[in-house]
């Protein structure tokens, strides 16, 4: 009898899936949801062509993420959070990286990531080397697999490395036994799923593929929070039947916490151009403020009241206009280098010199700053220690992936300056391998990159603020950790050397009143006080 039922379920299916499928060609919010057919080799509910088995139901579906990074993790952390019948597989080559996934310190941190892990960990949420039985099992494939910026050959220093995605497609096409949904999850160049599609498709073995686009726009430090409320959640897919299907099931995860209206959706390349343009926005929001912070110094102009001013229209808005050392992060200057290139390789040499102009100012903040402290210092840090309060990107996260910290620091250390440093969640091995490494090589998987950096001799790292800053000459705030804001200045003031300088990059201090205490102090964009007006930086 079950033999008998499956034909004529398959029969059935095999009728109405193209009237479906056409309809979804206009809508795909207008499939019916009560027209649904119980598949017995799932043991679910499907809708759609049987030759594809796309299940558009959540029941049993299984979800496997291929890279258990910043952004593999705790997206699939809060997928099986909020979809508990889903069930969830984050898979990593990396031994130590799973052990601390299953453990009680987690590889990365981020509020509120320990209590979304612990609540699915073990339930509906799994942390594996096992790479091949997880892909083979799984119905959707998300690839959040590390796309570093080339360091060699065509495209060096602006394309994007493609290896890593390259081998992860070539392996789900070898060890899958059952049509799948691949999902880029990664930051990739405009067109890639193409080439994917192709590396799939002449490795397929008879198997159906399905290539969506699904960038992240996640902030760390607010990733947890973003993820739960996103702004939006794009799903980018071929504006084909089975494309459609594959865009309606992937989007029926997220709607189950996502209202519907912040789903969007867009052919590919949309979906793929979209995150580099969001990326290239933000970053170049940061650069202009930071070209005005140097023209509010010349003038005696206060940024933070031009960056006030200008973000009340309510065309511009206020966020991202806050004055700093420069942004760092995975995505920013990676992103904009690979746009850069995209346009070069499509023939549009002024776009892309229009775009390298966002990375040329971030690069003259960095420089500039270094510049003011050398500067001030009568000209020379030799042999002065330096305390450097934060080594992150920004506060809220351990990550230093292209942190404006490593090239204050080089900067210092090039003019011979001894260092110490001090950052609540970065190791002090993580700050010598990002001060030994070579530029592009943190995007790299770990069992990649040198194993045992050198260390640089001019640099300690401290447990606390106070130590870092004891018998120091100037203190450089890379990093707008809250913390930085509660010090008690004057004990810090009182075991330092004189005169006693603080560098804030961050403007998160009160300059009056640390002048008051004693201070020199320079915040980035306003007004300079003598002593600086005396010692003009060169740029």
């Amino acid at each position: 009898f079950q033999g008998h039922f499956r034909n004529l379920n398959t029969y059935i299916n095999s009728l109405l899936a193209p009237l479906f499928f056409s309809i979804a060609r206009f809508s795909d919010s207008l499939i019916p949801s009560s027209i649904q057919f119980r598949d017995p080799r799932l043991g679910s509910i499907c809708v759609g062509d049987p030759h594809l088995n796309f299940n558009f139901s959540l029941h049993m579906v299984k979800i496997c993420c291929i890279g258990a990074g910043y952004v593999g993790g705790p997206t699939m952390a809060v997928i099986a959070l909020k979809c508990p019948s889903v069930e969830v597989a984050v898979v990593d080559i990396s031994v130590p990286r799973i052990t601390a996934w299953n453990s009680d310190q987690l590889p990365i941190y981020e509020p509120g990531l320990d209590d979304v892990v612990k609540q699915c960990r073990g339930k509906n949420l799994f942390f594996s080397t096992d790479v091949e039985k997880h892909v083979r099992e799984a119905d959707i494939v998300f690839v959040s697999v590390n796309t570093p910026t080339k360091t060699r050959g065509l495209g060096a220093g602006k394309a994007a490395d493609l290896t890593y995605w390259e081998s992860a497609a070539r392996m789900i096409a070898d060890v899958s036994v059952s049509d799948k949904i691949v999902v880029e999850k990664s930051t990739v160049p405009v067109k890639t799923a193409e080439a994917i599609e192709k590396i799939l498709t002449h490795n397929s073995k008879g198997i159906k593929f399905q290539i969506l686009s699904n960038p992240e726009f996640l902030a760390e430090g607010t990733a947890i929070e973003d993820l739960f409320k996103p702004d939006r959640v794009l799903i980018g897919g071929r504006e084909t039947p089975e494309g459609f299907a594959a865009v309606k099931a992937l989007k029926d995860v997220y709607s189950q916490w996502v209202p519907e209206e912040r789903i969007l959706t867009t052919n590919l390349w949309s979906a793929e151009l979209s995150k580099l343009a969001a990326n290239a926005f933000l970053a170049q929001r940061i650069s202009s403020v930071n070209a005005m912070s140097a023209l509010c110094e010349a003038t005696g102009a206060n940024v933070s009241e031009v960056s006030y001013a200008v973000g009340k229209d309510s065309r511009i808005g206020p966020k991202f206009l806050n004055s700093s050392v420069g942004f760092g992060g995975s995505c920013f200057q990676k992103d904009i280098l690979n746009l850069v290139y995209i346009c070069e390789c499509n023939g549009l040499p002024e776009v892309a010199e229009y775009w390298k102009q966002v990375i040329k100012i971030n690069d003259y903040q960095k420089t500039r700053f270094v510049n003011r402290i050398v500067s001030s210092m009568f000209n020379t840090v030799s042999n002065k220690k330096i305390a450097v309060l934060g080594f992150a990107f920004k506060k809220d996260t351990g990550d230093t992936r292209e942190t404006p910290a490593i090239d204050v620091c080089k900067g210092l250390l090039g003019d011979k300056a001894r260092i110490s440093i001090y950052d609540p969640q970065v190791t002090e091995e993580q700050i010598q391998r990002d001060l030994t490494m070579n530029k592009f090589d943190w995007d790299h998987p770990l069992h990649l990159q040198p194993m045992s950096p050198t260390t640089v001799k001019q640099v300690s790292v401290a447990w606390d603020a106070y130590a870092a800053t004891k018998d120091a000459h100037g203190i450089c705030i890379l990093t707008e950790w809250d913390e930085f804001k509660k010090l008690d200045y004057e004990k810090i003031f009182e075991n330092m050397q004189k005169p006693a300088f603080v560098f804030d990059g961050r403007n998160v201090v009160d300059a009056e009143k640390l002048r008051k205490i004693g201070f020199i102090v320079y915040s980035i964009g306003k007004p300079l006080d003598q002593w600086l007006k005396d010692m003009p930086a060169l740029a």
